[in-house]
């Protein structure tokens, strides 16, 4: 269970922070590690910082991008020391740990950690389906990205072992009622694109449409047999002959606000 773990490290610009991230991941069981482009690839002082969890470093898997790193997780969830602009849904570290242990049962957990000194970008952060902030001290909350990793990772274990004593075994499904990462990026290109085929989005005032789409069906989190529902709804707009049928000119004008004020 908790081998299907990933810790997601995006653009390391020090190798002991790989190192240190390794011995942290190892004290509480975890041992799969994914390096997103790091700037320098693991290499002495890795090894050194490490402290016996060379292993995980030797066995870690090196992507060149994000979207690689999640390719078949049913859960991702990324780390952020800041408020956004476009509101996402939040877990504090144990409420992570907890839901990473819930759901890994039926597919692989991303956790995800930016950059050491500015974290992960609104685009990255986008493709979580949730967002977890330590409550540091609030007058000072530097966390080092080794730190970061052990609070996690300590949740995420204490998640399992209250799992593995609980009375009640968990409910079993016969596959993962979720979709996977790169099934959900599947649907919002496609919603995408007939968004822009209809003229919903105007790509000369494109706005934060799909930004704010991103957020809802976060929000919602559509289970896998409803994301294929609404893929062969995009899929039957697609299909509709290009006549336009008969409407009111109220409907087209309230239509035509609808339009304005999502591209806005």
């Amino acid at each position: 269970m908790l081998h299907n773990i990933r810790v997601v490290l995006v653009e390391t610009s020090h190798t002991g922070n790989i190192g240190s991230t390794a011995r942290a991941m190892k004290t509480m069981g975890l041992s799969n590690l994914y390096l997103v482009n790091p700037l320098t690839k693991p290499d002495s002082q890795a090894i050194a910082l490490s402290a016996g969890a060379s292993d995980i470093i030797g066995n870690a898997t090196l992507v060149d991008s994000l979207d690689e790193a999640l390719s078949g997780c049913g859960l991702v969830v990324g780390t952020s020391a800041r408020s956004r602009t476009l509101p996402w849904p939040m877990l504090d570290p144990r409420e992570c740990g907890a839901k990473c242990i819930q759901e890994v049962e039926h597919a692989p957990v991303a956790l995800l950690f930016g950059r050491e000194r500015v974290g992960l970008t609104n685009e990255e952060l986008q493709k979580c389906h949730f967002h977890v902030v330590i409550p540091a001290n609030p007058e000072y909350s530097s966390l080092n990205l080794a730190m970061a990793v052990q609070i996690l990772a300590y949740e995420v274990r204490t998640a399992f072992l209250e799992h593995q004593r609980a009375a009640t075994p968990a409910r079993v499904h016969d596959e993962s009622p979720y979709p996977l990462a790169e099934e959900v990026e599947r649907f919002y290109q496609h919603l995408e694109q007939v968004l822009n085929h209809t003229g919903f989005i105007r790509q000369a005032h494109p706005g934060q449409v799909m930004s704010k789409l991103r957020r809802l069906f976060t929000r919602a989190r559509p289970e896998a047999q409803e994301l294929h529902i609404l893929r062969g709804i995009l899929t039957s707009i697609e299909h509709m002959s290009p006549a336009r049928h008969e409407r009111s000119a109220d409907a087209d004008v309230a239509a035509e606000k609808v339009i304005r004020h999502n591209n806005t």
